[in-house]
């Protein structure tokens, strides 16, 4: 069994065919996803979503690029639910400082507050990190949780390092199948295998093969087969290897 950990099987980019979409992983061997919420206005989409597809688990958090329509009191909204609901992981949270336009002041913000509830839940964490990996590991030193993933990771080693003494395991997925990656690739089949996850980020981040189509978790199934060529082990030990990690980080 292969785990997708990071899906947003709730986006809108599969309304006309989540069923197909889902039941497409199944057929591949993606038996579990994680789907993080972005903003508390999705919440309940997340949760329906989760609730109607077997194997999917819900993570909640407000997302860096969604923080500037966020309201302080939807901090207060995001503690009901994750009382209520007791997810996996609060997620996706993090910093983006890709996006030019969005306040890294206010982002920092909901990240530590969001850190503090993860403390509070006893919580992993669903980490988006995009040109901002120093800035999130600073946090997490001062805000220690009980780890989560990385997801999307495309620091350096010595970063992959620090993220992996916090607790944290590292998430990889699409970007791995391009040749031109080539400081992902060589992270991809350098870092301890007991470090890493899988994942598509489905809708987005699409593998080399889908030339920029949407991404599915079906994808999960090439993606890791890729993975075992650049370790050169067989899928068989590549699937249960990431699943396992990715059982005992989010509790799975």
């Amino acid at each position: 069994m292969l785990i997708d950990t990071h899906c947003h099987l709730d986006a809108a980019e599969f309304d006309a065919d989540r069923g197909a979409v889902h039941a497409a992983a199944l057929a591949a061997g993606v038996g579990r996803i994680v789907v993080p919420a972005v903003a508390v206005d999705g919440f309940a989409q997340t949760r329906t979503t989760v609730a109607s597809h077997a194997g999917c688990v819900a993570a909640y958090g407000i997302h860096p690029l969604y923080v500037m329509r966020a309201a302080d009191a939807d901090l207060a909204v995001l503690r009901d639910w994750l009382e209520r609901e007791r997810p996996v992981a609060v997620g996706e949270i993090g910093l983006d400082f890709f996006v030019q336009d969005i306040d890294p002041a206010r982002q920092e913000h909901f990240f530590v507050e969001q850190l503090r509830l993860a403390r509070e839940f006893d919580l992993p964490v669903l980490l988006h990190v995009r040109r901002s990996v120093d800035a999130v590991l600073k946090q997490l030193r001062r805000h220690r949780v009980r780890g989560g993933i990385a997801h999307a990771f495309n620091g350096s080693r010595q970063q992959a390092e620090a993220f992996i003494g916090l607790g944290f395991k590292l998430g990889f997925g699409g970007t791995l199948t391009y040749a031109g990656s080539t400081r992902i690739r060589a992270l991809a089949a350098g870092l301890p295998l007991d470090a890493i996850v899988l994942e598509t980020d489905a809708p987005d981040i699409p593998p080399a093969w889908l030339e920029r189509g949407r991404n599915a978790p079906a994808e999960l199934a090439r993606i890791a087969a890729e993975f075992a060529d650049l370790r050169g082990l067989p899928l068989a030990e590549i699937a249960a290897a990431t699943s396992a990690n990715a059982c005992a980080v989010l509790g799975l």
